[in-house]
């Protein structure tokens, strides 16, 4: 049986309206998403830095757990400029969020000096117990750090990717007497500056950007940073040698702008702190990933000749390196700072204990 005209019109009129209502719809939900920007200065492969695991897992979180309510952008590399410029865009609210080093927070916030006290962590257990914002140092720190800035909330903080260790062009590094003279790249830090000069070298202050063609070109003989971060940079073709001294661990400091985080739902606010808790766990779970592949200290050993310092050398270090880096703390951070420094140290003495 065939229909008749006035049916077949009604359907028509039918299903175009349905149509429209679902492109209505549609459109309704693209304008509504919010879109959440985040910074960072590694490579963007997941595979190859912990900020990479990181933003990677929380994009994929936070846009399925919100239904796309939430679009999140990433930007690494360095696209957006370096840390410290990018913290005052999130201040601003131009960048919603940036997974920043402890050199570019510390323009803000300079306290976050006092984690530059040399051979400080024993392990990295220890190290990821008290480097947490579930941990008390670790909101206790946070708070201090939201108090001081304009806008800025704290979304995470973990190691930066390990413990530091030095790489030169020139020797291996067994003691103290070998820091003579090398020119050392530092973060703006000056509790780094105030390390490396202690211990007989130059400290030769440089941002991210510059460091490779400083070393490549003799502005600087050497430089300390974890192991992923020295093989994803590729410092092996312009270094001969790694000293593995575990001198340092410094945090990542996962930044939010405050206004976007408080103009979020409820809801929205929850799945972005999960977002960022399992986000974290992923960063650090790489950075050991890294550490212990092809990719990490084999990489690095077949263009550089690798060596440790022992025991008995480490001391020396301690003897040098300690008092200079806790002067700068007390003449620069004053009493605040102090008490921050022995709050971390508290910390550790209790996640070190048995």
């Amino acid at each position: 049986m065939s229909l008749s005209t006035p049916t077949l019109t009604l359907k028509r009129h039918l299903l175009v309206g349905a149509v429209m209502t679902a492109t209505l719809v549609a459109s309704s939900s693209t304008l509504a998403a919010t879109t959440m920007r985040i910074a960072h200065l590694n490579p963007p492969d997941p595979t190859a830095s912990n900020s990479g695991a990181m933003t990677a897992v929380f994009k994929q979180l936070v846009e399925t757990a919100t239904n796309g309510e939430i679009k999140v952008e990433v930007f690494p590399a360095g696209q957006l400029g370096e840390d410290a410029n990018v913290i005052n865009q999130v201040g601003q609210g131009i960048v919603q969020s940036t997974i920043s080093s402890a050199g570019g927070v510390a323009e803000h916030y300079p306290r976050i000096g006092i984690f530059d006290i040399p051979f400080a962590f024993p392990n990295i257990a220890v190290a990821t117990e008290v480097i947490d914002l579930e941990s008390d140092f670790g909101q206790a720190l946070a708070d201090d750090l939201e108090a001081e800035t304009d806008g800025l909330k704290v979304l995470g903080l973990l190691d930066s990717g390990g413990f530091f260790q030095f790489t030169n062009s020139q020797r291996p590094i067994e003691t103290t007497a070998d820091m003579e003279g090398l020119r050392i790249r530092t973060m703006t830090l000056p509790t780094h500056e105030a390390m490396i000069n202690a211990l007989g070298a130059e400290a030769t202050p440089l941002a991210w950007s510059e460091v490779y063609t400083a070393l490549q070109t003799g502005v600087a003989d050497g430089q300390m940073n974890p192991i992923q971060q020295t093989s994803f940079a590729n410092f092996d073709e312009v270094q001969s040698y790694l000293t593995v001294s575990n001198h340092l661990i410094t945090p990542y400091v996962w930044l939010i702008n405050e206004d976007f985080y408080n103009g979020l739902s409820a809801e929205q606010q929850t799945v972005v702190d999960w977002a960022a808790d399992v986000a974290v766990d992923a960063g650090r779970s790489m950075s050991r990933i890294i550490e212990a592949s092809d990719n990490g200290l084999p990489k690095l050993a077949e263009g550089m000749e690798v060596n440790a310092i022992t025991p008995e050398a480490r001391q020396a270090f301690v003897e040098m390196a300690q008092p200079a880096v806790r002067q700068v703390i007390a003449e620069r951070y004053g009493s605040e700072g102090e008490a921050l420094l022995a709050s971390m140290l508290d910390a550790i003495d209790s996640a070190s204990t048995p």
